[in-house]
């Protein structure tokens, strides 16, 4: 990781329709994963990390989030949070837009829906290369909604959900890091995205896309890492099962991160 710590920003503004009705009264941030919320989840795996600095991107039931954030966290250990007033109208790429006053200094970028492994975010921050990297892993048979990620060594060369499977053999972790003093380059290629036909009903992924045919996006690959887009409400005991294999699983990642940089 760069001397700079990024600060990381959680996309939090989505209603979740297809979590409900755990969602009928709260952001899907706000579900119990674990015995933690998902938004617990996520800002302690990026404190072990070494994340300190952390903007909250809310949007649906954004009186519910500010009320557990002023609540669980004391001012001074308490994440920024930012109102997107748009979130019911745009896709996520509205959210990014949200918190660009955070993209033009070194930066991560999360979906607000998924639980990661402290190991994993941790191993995945001490492999960055300089520039945008993207977390990924491969893929045999693509899910419903997987990000898929066409790869060229461990540069990334396109990023889409309707790539052609037989090209894109990997998926996104939804974990997006600008490592660089100017944050990669990114909060630029999102003005000019966001500025397109139709663009603010972009996924946040396009920005990526975009910069991987522009420029030079690296990938940080991870096979066994510990993670889950919590999306319907099996998500929840699936990542019950994985905890349950995360002793095999961490070991996995200390391999893959043998000759990593300090």
């Amino acid at each position: 990781m760069s001397e700079s710590a990024p600060h990381a920003i959680l996309l939090c503004a989505g209603l979740g329709s297809r979590l409900l009705p755990l969602t009928a009264d709260r952001p899907k941030c706000l579900i119990e994963v674990g015995g933690k919320t998902i938004l617990e989840h996520q800002v302690e795996a990026l404190r072990e990390a070494g994340v300190s600095g952390i903007t909250i991107v809310g949007g649906y039931r954004f009186d519910r989030l500010q009320a557990f954030v002023e609540e669980r966290w004391a001012e001074d250990e308490r994440p920024e949070l930012v109102l997107n007033p748009f979130y019911a109208i745009s896709s996520s790429i509205g959210s990014v837009w949200a918190a660009r006053h955070r993209l033009s200094a070194p930066f991560c970028l999360l979906n607000g829906d998924t639980v990661y492994d402290p190991a994993l975010v941790k191993d995945g921050l001490s492999r960055l290369k300089p520039g945008l990297n993207l977390f990924v892993e491969p893929v045999a048979v693509p899910e419903i909604d997987d990000m898929l990620v066409r790869l060229d060594g461990d540069r990334i060369v396109a990023v889409g959900k309707t790539l052609p499977e037989a090209l894109a053999r990997h998926r996104s972790l939804g974990f997006i890091v600008g490592n660089a003093p100017d944050g990669a380059g990114y909060g630029e290629a999102l003005d000019k995205v966001i500025r397109e036909v139709e663009g603010v009903q972009n996924f946040h992924h396009a920005i990526v896309d975009r910069l991987a045919h522009e420029g030079e996006v690296h990938a940080v690959p991870f096979s066994g890492g510990v993670w889950t887009e919590i999306d319907r409400p099996e998500d929840i005991a699936r990542w019950r099962g994985e905890v349950a294999e995360a002793p095999k699983k961490r070991a996995k990642i200390r391999a893959i991160g043998g000759g990593r940089r300090g």
